[in-house]
């Protein structure tokens, strides 16, 4: 099966504590159908010192359920479905079902 968000997409949060916010998209993980996005569910952890980091209050993205965030449309940036396509070439490319644009370049 052909993923639909992948590493690097905008995506738009739909929702929970940061809905309607947009980020990157840093990481996807496939086993947990979680993606980790720029900006959003920052948590603050406290971590040791050990010899490479100094330790402290440490802040980072934590992910979130990959059902809470959708594709930023190409067009007018509102969060849209994703379709798939063959194009000229034969190979299968993603769009944005509003719009119709296709978001693989």
């Amino acid at each position: 099966m052909a993923a639909k968000v992948k590493k690097g997409d905008t995506v738009v949060v739909l929702a929970g504590r940061y809905k309607g916010s947009e980020g990157e998209v840093l990481r996807v993980l496939v086993d947990d159908n979680r993606v980790v996005v720029q900006g959003v569910n920052v948590v603050t952890r406290h971590q040791k010192p050990n010899q490479m980091d100094p330790g402290g209050l440490k802040r980072f993205e934590a992910p979130i359920h990959i059902s809470n965030v959708a594709h930023k449309d190409p067009v007018d940036g509102k969060p849209v479905r994703v379709g798939f396509k063959i194009d000229e070439h034969g190979r299968k490319t993603r769009f944005a079902k509003r719009s119709g644009e296709q978001i693989d370049v």
